[in-house]
């Protein structure tokens, strides 16, 4: 008892939380390393459509470093990590006021500002690749703006900005539920409201430049790891095991999807593989801090049952995502974040929980409770969203449009020039709803 004045004394002396010189280096790094996630999207997606819109595709993903960026800065960070209440946060943050560089956490707080914009930015440039093909430009432009403010900034909030889903346990090291289930189901409404490309079930649509998918397939599992291991927010043992795990789910991944792919096919094909990188990605994502080494490879091989059987399940169908951002980041992210819940162990990170497979089957019911919620909002909401915007613009090319390309009416530019040179085609011709009627020459009468 006559300790305890003395305690409470040296608590109100402790210092402020102080920079760490280390885990502002690693941080910065992540933030690059992140950033670059964005144009390796782009590379990935503009690889696998028609040579005609590879442009237009890799711009949806490149326009949302601007736009998203902006965005978050301006109020969806203040909405997402200020103090709120359990589904929104507050205003204390709005136009960055009182982001600065003191520490949050260990690192300083503008810094922590801008790794989570990174993931803002990816994350609704995910979307795009249920739309391509056959979405105008600045619609699209407008729904990332909204849909980051809406749908984002809220759900990342109920995880990690202390909402009703962190205080109830939910276990998302990096973005399984935030990002992934977010951006998946996000996206097949998307493609639903948007419905199918013109000639899609008709013609053939076969990825045009296959090294794009592998470059950008290659440059993501590189960002991947700033995007796992600094979710630590730290140089420390749990970043080091969420970068080891990064590194081997996406093996395990890999060889079972070749494999899935060479019993079905008879031929290993890149982007399968590309793909199953990928989905191996996406999978560990929730549980990259939280599982051994040895339970990232168990998850990497069974995450790539679901996502592979969904995407030849949803090719049987009408509906038109595009580029199955459903099956590969919806369903992979929903495979992790249920495995999180089965695999986690406490003694990897004691800021987690053990899950079914050690004792603690609660676990798994509360990464349920999360897989489902996140599914629900992000559908309603960009449901909400996309019908919203079609009452003041049109969200999609006219068929004339489509057929043209996406490149030239929405960008006037050419992925690739032809001949001697780049053919400049002013894009009001591609927007003509008909042909102008022929001149026909008059003879002069006497």
């Amino acid at each position: 008892m006559t300790t305890l004045p003395l305690l409470l004394v040296l608590q109100d002396a402790a210092p402020p939380p102080a920079v760490v010189p280390a885990d502002t280096a690693w941080m910065l790094i992540s933030t690059a390393l992140v950033l670059l996630m964005t144009p390796a999207l782009a590379f990935f997606y503009g690889g696998l459509v028609r040579n005609k819109n590879s442009l237009n595709t890799m711009m949806m993903s490149f326009v949302a470093l601007g736009v998203v960026g902006v965005t978050w800065a301006v109020a969806a960070y203040s909405l997402a990590f200020s103090e709120g209440g359990p589904l929104l946060g507050g205003l204390a943050n709005f136009g960055l006021n009182g982001v600065g560089t003191e520490a949050k956490g260990t690192i300083p707080h503008v810094l922590f500002m801008a790794y989570q914009a990174t993931f803002a930015i990816i994350t609704a440039a995910l979307i795009s690749g249920a739309v391509v093909e056959r979405m105008r430009f600045g619609p699209y432009v407008a729904f990332i703006a909204l849909w980051t403010l809406f749908v984002y900034a809220p759900v990342a909030h109920w995880v990690w900005g202390g909402g009703w889903l962190m205080t109830r346990g939910a276990l998302d090291f990096a973005g399984g539920t935030v990002v992934h289930i977010n951006a998946g189901v996000s996206a097949l409404v998307a493609a639903l409201v948007l419905g199918s490309r013109k000639d899609y079930g008709r013609t053939a649509v076969l990825p045009h430049n296959v090294p794009f998918v592998l470059l950008g397939a290659g440059l993501l599992w590189f960002g991947w790891f700033g995007f796992n291991g600094g979710s630590a927010l730290a140089a420390n043992e749990l970043a080091s095991l969420a970068f080891t795990n990064t590194f081997l789910a996406p093996a395990a991944t890999l060889v079972v999807w070749t494999l899935l792919d060479y019993f079905r096919t008879g031929k290993a094909t890149a982007v399968g593989g590309a793909t199953g990188i990928v989905v191996g990605l996406v999978a560990i994502t929730p549980a990259a801090g939280f599982v051994s080494p040895i339970s990232a490879l168990i998850l990497g091989a069974v995450a790539a049952f679901p996502s592979y059987f969904v995407i030849q399940l949803r090719s049987r169908t009408r509906i038109d995502d595009s580029l199955d951002v459903f099956a590969g980041h919806g369903i992979g992210g929903l495979t992790g974040a249920l495995l999180t819940g089965v695999l986690a162990q406490k003694v990897w990170n004691s800021a987690g929980n053990d899950g079914l497979l050690f004792g603690n089957p609660h676990q798994l019911a509360i990464q349920a409770l999360a897989c489902l919620s996140a599914a629900a909002y992000a559908g309603i909401m960009t449901f909400g969203i996309l019908k919203v915007l079609g009452l003041v613009t049109s969200l999609r090319a006219v068929p004339r449009v489509e057929g043209v390309g996406m490149d030239v009416s929405q960008h006037g530019e050419e992925a690739y020039a032809s001949g001697e040179g780049s053919i400049l085609v002013p894009p009001e011709a591609a927007l003509l709803p008909e042909p102008l009627p022929a001149f026909t020459p008059q003879v002069a009468s006497r």
